[in-house]
């Protein structure tokens, strides 16, 4: 084989080639068979296949998706602008996530018209190479680049009268929920999930290449063995003799190499290639290179006349040649073929000819012959695979949009898909709508297809019907027609720098091509019956020049383009159907008109497709307010993320802004606002830091404190001004998302508040001053269904908690005392940790300002100061001084004292059982009574107006005795409803012998969880979903096996709650807490981290009783464990205690209500 570099043509046109496949190269032999192939594909047979090329991520082996380039080879037009609109497109994929962000895109148009698949495969190759070998710094084109590319050829196809866009962006019913941005579905992603997820996975480097004139599915991944794979391979997908009559089919050895390919052939040449099933193996349109494959046939394209395939060839003056992809490219490698059928074109009755161009085509076949010859082609047969070949019929194109048992791409069909219907119980069974809206009453028949319109009801469309591009102002028109079996379209055109509309209109049964005076028909009747009708004449729509036996649908110029003073409208071509109005054919014969033909060179493909994404949007907003006014676990974040990558997020801005002003309740306004700090965060492209972070700037303020207030509406309109000064580099993106997000918190607040309502404190005698209230409460272990508890979950899912009251060593470790004092002031006294060591907090207030940083979580005292304003013990803010307010009350001040003897992050729910024991002494030191009930009610509210969020299970744990179950319901006012568990005898005696807890000496703010699990949770993210519904069925089996004693059951249930709480909050397990859980596994029928996770304490349910001193030696083995401690767990029937003390004679309240009476 002569190298390019010696090439004189290639010399000429400033073209050096350097090929690994120069003289002396070994060529591969064809002895060896290829490796046995199994694979599923969709493909066009070759008379229709043009070019428009591709390449994606594909995975090596069993790896991750590998880099790939991406190649789109457009259509031959006079100008640009297509290239540029489908490389928007690309890029649009990208930023979405379903190409690689690596990817290199590239558009490539075909050098001219009608080079054939074959050289626009050429063509597109060696601009991948060319980008490819500037990218590895080369200043020539290098084949070495080829050996370790995976590069992926689409090809786009010739026109399609039913979409303007052609066959890869016809839109598909279908809609892709685990996509992470929402899109419409074209053939063209459907066939690049097709490929890089299917076909292409574990293939070598090397080049894939595709049509995407068809629809192909391909249901499970093919196992295609790549081992020492050489040569080319065909993909090919079962089919009837019948259907193979119109189509390609390849004969095979019984090894899978490839003797021919039969083009429409004879029923017996057919069957010839049946397999044992009598099912056929079609030609798919899709075919891939081994990258040595690849090398050889990229070499050709400086030797004439292959170089007239190529850009650099017409550039150098080449006279161009058609060239098929399957004829004459893959052909020349089948193992039944011989050089001179090959050459002179035998093979597919293409020789005998000694025109100029065939002479050409000799001479390019020979050159194919010498360069691939000596690679083998096999074919891999996809047993389940599918294949549907797009035809201009508009019968089979409606079939295959309404096909609801079948399958269009590997998602399920949509009935409605990416729409909003008014009034859905108008369409009729095998309708179908995509990206549209229909707004009034619109009915849809059977068999019927609306793509991209925006219709105004009342509408009546019968069966058989195509309807696409229409806007609200072809409704009126429609309203007047009874449509059935009729395709109309709307057309985005360009007439030289002017955009126009105009409208198509012909009949599903209508065929393109069939002469007008031989059978043919327009609007399903013959030619004759329609110029009756309407008063056209033949010689209206088509001149002189056209021949009779050519007169024909697709050439005559029935559509009006241009009117001289009024604009276009759906009526200049729906009164064809007969529904004349006075003047129409002499505004029809004035009107400048266009064939189909003429048409499709001025459809502007730019505009259509920007036409349908505004559409697309559009109906959006109306999925938006419903989502969120339906209260519909719906996740809009993915709607969010293709509003910003195509640049539709001041659309999603203003539509979130208008849900959250005019909501009804907090909680829908707090999850919009969620939103809108969404699309912030995304508009920052994941620039400007941490979601999580500080949100109290003073410019936000003035907003904060319309929501404080309650006037939502002023809120949101303020957080929007403010919002617009936030919007010009990431930063200060980020810094606006966490500030709509401290809004949706106090909306959260306002929303939990409502339980107030489950708050009640009577009147009891005022103690003596001096007199202490001593409140001690055990820890609590949540054993399923956290998370579930936390707010706006609990009240916009439902919650159900397990939790246990517990002694830790055999104590109560949260406490707190209280008293009268003569001085009229707050004295503050806290102490917490033993593990870590004491920490010791003294305060005395003595003014409202010392109160006032009571809504700061991290502000020295914060817990006990918000205690006293919940209490009602100080009314804050108050025009009454602190001491005024104390000494008319209760005649001088309190002392408050708090404890905690488990670490700060134990996972223990302390902050929330020391709050409720705080609540309880204050109560009674303040001379008023209160019930359990109403003090889990009272911490909820108390930790609202803390700001510190948190749920309702802790304070159930540690103040309710025992084993329960905690419940809430998906409602507002948000209540609590506690349900003890009964279990056999002496189980809990059983239960104490096996229960352990684990320090790990990690520990984590549950708070630093609860950002990220609220953010995908208002993200309805579908994970989170359905992880929520898992928590709270868990909590109810795990009552179930409370109820039966049944430890190995509980344990799964234990098992299955820290697979769960990983979930809601990936990031919960540090690694020293993994080696420890696994070095325990082995003992322990279960085990969770306590709490929200990421540190804290471990509670292990053991197989055998009583092994803290076994447990502690296996851990002692385990590396990296840090520091730890294994203590011992006691059920705690009798719950919080509360002890009066003051006298000789001490009364006692437990938890459970009951009044005891003891001496101290």
């Amino acid at each position: 084989m002569t190298s390019g570099a010696c090439c004189p043509r290639g010399k000429a046109a400033g073209v050096y080639y350097n090929s690994q496949n120069a003289p002396g190269r070994r060529r591969l032999r064809r002895a060896g068979c290829p490796p046995k192939v199994r694979c599923a594909v969709y493909g066009i047979y070759e008379g229709y296949l043009k070019s428009q090329e591709i390449k994606i991520n594909i995975s090596t082996s069993n790896k991750s998706i590998r880099e790939a380039e991406v190649l789109l080879d457009s259509y031959t037009r006079p100008s640009s602008v297509h290239v540029c609109a489908f490389q928007k497109e690309l890029e649009i994929r990208q930023r979405r996530g379903a190409l690689g962000p690596r990817t290199i895109l590239l558009t490539v148009e075909d050098p001219t018209a009608h080079v054939g698949s074959g050289g626009a495969t050429l063509n597109a190759l060696l601009v991948a190479a060319e980008h490819l070998s500037a990218r590895a710094g080369y200043t020539v084109v290098t084949s070495d680049v080829l050996q370790e590319a995976w590069i992926l050829i689409l090809h786009m196809g010739r026109d399609f009268p039913f979409d303007d866009c052609g066959r890869a962006f016809t839109c598909l019913p279908v809609e892709d929920p685990s996509a992470p941005a929402e899109a419409l579905v074209c053939n063209l992603d459907s066939l690049l999930w097709t490929m890089t997820h299917q076909l292409c996975k574990g293939s070598p480097p090397g080049v894939w290449v595709c049509s995407t004139d068809m629809l192909l599915t391909v249901p499970s991944a093919p196992e295609i063995n790549w081992d020492g794979f050489q040569g080319a391979k065909v993909i090919s997908v079962p089919g009837t003799v019948l259907y193979a009559r119109n189509h390609g089919v390849y004969l095979t050895t019984q090894q899978g190499l490839v003797c021919d390919i039969i083009y429409r052939g004879s029923e017996a040449q057919i069957q010839q290639c049946a397999r044992p099933d009598g099912k056929v193996p079609l030609v798919s349109g899709v075919v891939f290179f081994s990258s040595e494959t690849a090398e050889q046939l990229l070499a050709t394209h400086v030797i004439p006349p292959l170089d007239a395939c190529t850009y650099m060839g017409l550039d150098s003056g080449a006279q161009p040649i058609q060239l098929s992809l399957f004829f004459d490219i893959m052909l020349c490698m089948a193992e039944g073929m011989t050089e001179e059928d090959f050459v002179n074109g035998r093979a597919h009755g293409a020789g005998g000819s000694h025109t100029k161009g065939a002479v050409g085509m000799k001479s390019a076949r020979s050159v194919l012959w010498k360069a691939l010859h000596a690679f083998p082609l096999s074919m891999a047969c996809i047993p389940d695979g599918s294949y549907d070949y797009m035809t201009m019929a508009a019968s089979d194109h409606i079939h295959n949009l309404t096909l609801c048992t079948g399958s269009i791409s590997h998602l399920p069909f949509c009935r409605v898909a990416h729409s909003h219907v008014a009034q859905p119980q108008l369409l009729e069974d095998g309708s179908s709508i995509t990206n549209s809206l229909l707004e009034g009453a619109v009915q849809l028949g059977p068999w019927s297809v609306i793509q991209h319109c925006h219709l105004q009801g009342p509408l009546k469309i019968g069966s058989g019907c195509l309807l696409t591009g229409l806007d609200m102002a072809s409704s009126l028109a429609l309203q007047s027609c009874q449509l059935q079996n009729i395709v109309i379209q709307g057309h985005c055109i360009r007439l030289q720098d002017m955009p126009c509309k105009m409208f198509t209109l012909t009949g599903h049964h209508d065929d393109w091509q069939s002469p007008a005076g031989d059978g043919g028909t327009y609007l399903n009747v013959p030619w004759a019956e329609f110029f009756h009708r309407t008063g056209i004449r033949e010689g209206d729509i088509w001149g002189p020049d056209t021949p009779q036996g050519s007169r024909c649908l697709l050439n005559a110029r029935l559509f009006p383009v241009l009117h001289a003073c009024e604009p276009l409208r759906a009526w200049d071509v729906l009164w064809f159907l007969g529904f004349q109005t006075r003047g129409q054919l002499q505004r029809w014969r004035a009107s400048w008109r266009m064939s189909w033909e003429e048409l499709l060179t001025c459809l502007d493909q730019a505009a259509e497709l920007e036409s349908r994404r505004a559409l697309f949007f559009l109906q959006a907003k109306y999925k938006l307010r419903s989502v969120l006014l339906e209260h519909q676990d719906c996740s809009l974040l993915p709607l969010i993320r293709s509003a910003v990558h195509e640049g539709y997020q001041e659309a999603m801005l203003s539509t979130l802004d208008q849900v959250a002003s005019t909501a009804s309740d907090a909680g829908v306004a707090a999850r919009a606002l969620a939103c809108i700090a969404d699309v912030l965060g995304c508009m920052a492209k994941g620039e400007g830091g941490l979601r999580s972070g500080p949100a109290a700037n003073r410019e936000w303020l003035p907003a904060f404190r319309h929501l404080e207030t309650g006037d939502i509406a002023g809120g949101v309109k303020a957080l929007a001004k403010e919002r617009n000064k936030w919007l010009g580099r990431p930063a200060l993106l980020v810094r606006a998302a966490r500030h709509y997000e401290s809004a949706e918190q106090i909306l959260i607040r306002q929303a939990v508040m409502s339980s107030c309502q489950f708050v009640s404190a009577g009147q009891a005698e005022l103690l003596p001053i001096g007199h202490w209230v001593l409140v001690e409460c055990p820890a609590r272990i949540d054993l399923s269904g956290g998370w579930s508890d936390t707010p706006p979950i609990t009240y916009e899912h439902g919650g159900a908690v397990v939790d246990v009251a517990i002694l830790v060593d055999g104590c109560r470790p949260i406490g707190a005392q209280a008293r009268r004092i003569t001085e009229p002031e707050l004295r503050l006294v806290s102490t917490s940790g033993t593990l870590e060591g004491e920490v010791l907090l003294e305060l005395v207030c003595q003014d409202l300002e010392d109160l006032q940083d009571y809504c700061q979580p991290h502000a020295p005292g914060a817990l006990l100061k918000a205690a006293f304003i919940c209490t009602q013990i100080v009314t804050f803010p108050s025009q009454k001084p602190l001491q005024v307010q104390l000494l008319e009350n209760f005649g001088g001040g309190f002392e408050l004292h708090t404890w905690s003897l488990l670490p700060h992050g134990s996972g223990l729910g302390t902050s929330s059982i020391l709050a409720g024991a705080v609540m309880a002494s204050l109560y009674q030191a303040a001379g008023k009574s209160t019930s359990t009930e109403s003090l889990i009610h009272a911490v909820l509210h108390l930790e609202q107006v803390l700001t510190t969020g948190g749920g309702w299970q802790d304070q159930v744990g540690g103040l309710v005795p025992g084993i329960k179950i905690g419940r809430s319901k998906a409602r507002l006012p948000l209540k609590v409803e506690v349900e003890q568990i009964p279990m056999p005898d002496r189980f809990i005696q059983t239960l104490n012998q096996h229960l352990l807890l684990v320090y790990t000496g990690k520990t984590r703010l549950a708070r630093n969880l609860l950002q990220d699990v609220l953010r995908n949770w208002y993200a309805r993210l579908p994970t989170i979903v359905q992880n929520t519904d898992a928590l709270v069925s868990n909590a109810e089996e795990c009552a179930q096996a409370f109820r039966q004693g049944n430890l190995p059951y509980l344990g799964d249930c234990l098992n299955r709650y820290w697979q769960q709480k990983k979930c809601m909050a990936p990031g919960c397990e540090p690694l020293a807490v993994k080696h420890m859980m696994e070095a325990l596994q082995p003992y322990v029928h279960g085990q969770s981290l306590a709490g929200a996770g990421g540190g804290g304490f471990l509670c292990v349910l053991t197989k055998e009783p009583r092994q803290k001193e076994a447990l502690q030696h296996i851990l002692a083995k385990t590396e990296g464990l840090g520091n730890f401690s294994i203590h011992t767990v006691e059920v705690d029937t009798a719950g919080f205690c509360m002890q009066l003390v003051g006298s000789d004679l001490k009364s006692s309240v437990h938890g459970g209500g009951e009044m005891t009476h003891r001496v101290l």
